[in-house]
């Protein structure tokens, strides 16, 4: 069973947008089929989420503009110094740098010349529902992704006799996903002192990734052999180590330009808990947007069905991020995605 919540992310929701999807038309529809249309972009959107579930949540009031800055708290050294009686000690001083975000607005509709029945559900409509749905859950997911894979930390899947690589050009067909490559990025997370997320670091993988990692049956842990299966994220495949692995097909692809002749490069991100913000609007959420026949046409003939949303995503701590960049058995002829 899925369980969801907001910043801890056990499962995960549609907390990049409004706990209500607004619903705009010209002419009123009834709270009932305001309540189907929402529930359809909603069910068709969730699933693409993948990369926003694990991110901290912002928002930014209205009338202050579309940008937020976050202030980083850097940690304070030891006191190892014994205090001495008498003496009062000269405090410490807290030392901060700042991080600017942005929100942009986004969205798509489609135009047609059918008449959208506005008394009851109207199968056209909800149709054209279904497949904005999913185009506004990729598109947004694909925002965060993005700004994800654009972080310094990067970690290249080694040669399998263990050389290092250097750069993702270098990569060569036996530069897969191992294990001993996760046990790293524990180990560094560790070292950061990067927080867990419900107990574990998260990697988000692509499917054809993760055919190279599964294969290791020693050390890959099967979602359902979990002492508490029920407690998983909307994806997870499994674990090795303390790492919980998130499959997605949106996962971070790239060919041509800096990658291997013919070559398709994978990304797979590990993250700690407040690695990155996921930023909108408040009360600028995903916006369901049905417009009735003649609504800006004087001959009666374009109808249309549409949404849009503002979204931000932000990195909040470069080190709790580490992207591995690897090639698997699928790398000639997987596409950029």
């Amino acid at each position: 069973m899925e369980q969801k919540n907001s910043i801890s992310m056990q499962g995960f929701n549609l907390q990049l947008f409004d706990t209500d999807v607004q619903i705009s038309t010209q002419d009123s529809l009834s709270a009932e089929i305001k309540e189907f249309y929402k529930t359809r972009l909603i069910d068709n959107a969730e699933p693409n989420l993948v990369h926003d579930q694990f991110g901290d949540e912002y928002d930014i009031p209205n009338g202050t503009g579309s940008t937020i800055e976050y202030r980083k708290f850097s940690a304070l050294e030891k006191a190892t110094e014994p205090l001495v009686e008498g003496v009062t000690k000269a405090g410490n001083k807290l030392s901060v740098s700042k991080i600017t975000g942005e929100v942009h607005q986004y969205g798509d509709y489609i135009k047609s010349s059918d008449i959208i029945q506005m008394t009851a559900v109207d199968p056209i409509v909800v149709q054209k529902t279904k497949l904005l749905g999913s185009q506004a859950g990729r598109t947004l997911d694909t925002i965060t992704r993005e700004v994800l894979n654009s972080g310094f930390n990067v970690l290249y899947a080694p040669k399998a006799d263990g050389t290092e690589v250097t750069s993702r050009a270098n990569l060569t067909d036996d530069c897969r996903l191992t294990p001993d490559v996760i046990f790293r990025c524990q180990a560094q997370l560790e070292a950061m002192n990067a927080e867990l997320i419900q107990g574990s670091y998260v990697a988000i993988i692509h499917p054809y990734a993760a055919y190279d990692l599964m294969r290791y049956k020693e050390e890959w842990v099967n979602v359902m052999q979990y002492a508490k299966p029920e407690n998983y994220f909307r994806g997870e495949i499994g674990m090795i180590g303390n790492v919980r692995f998130v499959k997605s097909s949106e996962a971070k692809i790239w060919t041509g330009d800096g990658c291997p002749t013919g070559k398709a490069v994978f990304s797979t991100l590990v993250l700690g808990a407040h690695a990155y913000a996921k930023t909108k609007l408040a009360n600028g959420g995903l916006k369901h947007i049905v417009k009735p026949l003649g609504y800006n046409d004087e001959l009666d003939r374009i109808s249309s069905v549409g949404w849009k949303a503002t979204k931000g995503a932000d990195i909040l701590s470069d080190e709790f991020i580490i992207r591995i960049e690897s090639l698997s058995k699928y790398s000639a002829t997987a596409k950029a995605n």
